[in-house]
């Protein structure tokens, strides 16, 4: 059986100047159509049809011939039909004859394969691709009145199946080609997935294929718990929201639990050990890797490196010996490294979205509500040292809000702290930032809850909570904190806190200006920058 693909790649289109040659994805658009054709298990014959020197060229050196065009069949009102009738070879016979537009560069040759294979079976005149698009729509009707193109207005899941055709290809029996009409008696849609039916039309759909040719798969491997803290989790889950794919997220079911991740529709794969992560990741091909948990070794790196050659590989919070290894470490709790792919410091915060919504706090007059929150499990019980302190008569003039981190005993802190009326104490929360904004000043450890207080500018005082907080620089005086070190005692503490109740409004807005200094909010702009770029845009 002979099949000829015909693709029709003119020089003149006026929407996209030189859209056929231009670059995208590493390669001519006409490319594309040309090598899907060359690789189908189906199609025998290949012509392409032109009037620009350079397709001409692309299809030459991808051993193609070329039909030369007419220019009387290059005008903007030359139809398809008479182009393809046109570029049949005289003299030769074929069973069918496929068309394939070069504006559709993301057509797989399988789904192409699979479409001809299609019309042969079903006998077929005419096949078609198209995408089903299910939509409410209207048409003109007499005098100008719109009219619905539905019977019932129903979810677009619910309503009758809807075809536009892609461009991506026509499949005709040869003896239904015509110089007026490639559509025979017996039609057929094939129906292609929505990645496969792009047909460039416009610079949005340009750089809709660019993005879709790029092909990113991402993986992130992130665990949380008690000792480690959940922030790695929150952050996985805020970079998971930056990729225009859906990401598989990795955790490690003898370290994390999958309630941490709470409720979210994105990908989460709980694996037994890194080696069934390495079976995994085997077979995915992945081309981002990230890794949040905590310092790497060397050869995990050099495991992670073998099982993924051509990914790319980015740590979070690094620095065990394994993190030179990989491509980017970006770690914005300390502020310098001596390796070059280190990008260290503030500036690389990725903050929680709800941050990005709120201004920094008022400065009252006085100082009359009090944010408590040690998040995770808080290993030193900060929050119940702090709790013996405020449940004094002396401060019952004061409302303190504690927040408990997702590892701490909620039941144990209120058996004995919840008869307090000036104390609510809360767990499991999902509004952090409008519970932070609602406060005037805030007790916290020296993480990553330090950077929302400074993107709310609420004046803080922080202590470490282990030897790794300890070199969290931004958390200083200099940045508008109160640092008391690691493990202070509780008279530090309540010293501290009875200064910073006490501090006037002018004071606190200075500490608050010192805060607001660094700009904490574009994070994550410079990191996805840095991932998909090499560097920051």
């Amino acid at each position: 059986m002979r099949i000829l693909a015909i693709i029709p790649a003119r020089a003149g289109s006026k929407g996209i100047p030189n859209k056929n040659i231009r670059i995208i994805g590493g390669h001519p658009l006409a490319y594309y159509a040309i090598n899907n054709a060359k690789m189908s298990k189906r199609i025998t014959d290949i012509v392409v049809s032109t009037d620009s020197p350079e397709v001409m060229l692309i299809a030459k050196q991808m051993g193609v011939p070329v039909r030369e065009r007419d220019p009387a069949l290059c005008g903007d009102s030359t139809t398809l039909d008479s182009v393809v009738f046109d570029a049949i070879p005289k003299g030769e016979t074929y069973d069918y004859v496929v068309t394939m537009q070069p504006t559709s560069p993301t057509l797989k040759t399988e789904t192409l394969d699979k479409a001809i294979d299609h019309a042969i079976s079903g006998d077929y005149d005419t096949v078609i691709s198209a995408i089903n698009k299910p939509h409410l729509s209207w048409r003109d009707g007499d005098n100008g009145k719109k009219l619905p193109n539905y019977k019932e207005r129903l979810n677009r899941q619910y309503l009758p199946a809807n075809y536009l055709e892609t461009g991506a290809f026509v499949i005709s029996k040869t003896s239904c080609v015509s110089n007026t009409s490639r559509i025979g008696d017996k039609v057929d849609i094939f129906e292609v997935q929505e990645d496969e039916a792009l047909d460039i039309d416009s610079f949005f759909d340009l750089q809709n294929a660019e993005m879709a040719l790029q092909n990113k798969t991402v993986a992130i491997y992130v665990n949380g718990n008690g000792a480690r803290g959940t922030g790695h989790i929150y952050r996985a889950l805020e970079l998971a929201d930056e990729f225009l794919v859906k990401p598989d997220i990795y955790f490690d079911v003898n370290q994390t639990n999958r309630d941490l991740f709470g409720k979210t529709t994105h990908s989460l794969i709980p694996v037994n050990g890194i080696n069934e992560l390495f079976e995994i990741c085997k077979k995915k091909n992945y081309s981002i890797f990230i890794n949040d948990i905590l310092n790497t070794s060397v050869d995990y790196m050099f495991a992670l490196r073998n099982v993924l050659p051509e990914a790319k590989i980015v740590n979070f919070e690094d620095d065990g010996e394994g993190g030179r290894y990989a491509d980017f470490v970006f770690n914005a709790l300390y502020t310098e490294s001596e390796y070059k792919n280190v990008y260290a410091g503030h500036k690389y915060y990725i903050c929680a979205k709800p941050f990005l919504f709120f201004e920094p706090i008022k400065i009252n007059e006085k100082v009359k509500n009090i944010l408590v929150t040690f998040g995770g499990a808080d290993p030193m019980r900060y929050t119940e040292r702090v709790l013996d302190i405020i449940e004094k008569d002396e401060y019952l003039n004061y409302n303190f809000t504690i927040v408990l981190g997702k590892a701490k005993n909620e039941e144990e802190i209120l058996s004995k702290y919840g008869n307090h009326a000036n104390i609510k104490i809360l767990k499991n929360i999902t509004n952090m930032a409008e519970i932070m904004s609602s406060n005037d000043i805030a007790i916290t450890s020296r993480g990553r809850t330090g950077y929302e207080l400074a993107i709310l500018g609420i004046p803080t005082i922080a202590m470490a909570q282990n030897k790794r907080e300890e070199q969290h620089r931004f958390i200083s005086e200099e940045n508008g904190f109160e640092y008391l070190g690691s493990d202070p005692s509780s008279e530090i503490i309540e010293g501290t806190l009875k200064t910073y109740l006490s501090l006037s409004s002018d004071a606190r807005k200075q500490l608050q200006a010192r805060m607001l200094h660094s700009d904490l909010k574009d994070g994550r702009g410079r990191v996805m920058s840095i991932i998909n770029n090499g560097y920051f845009l």
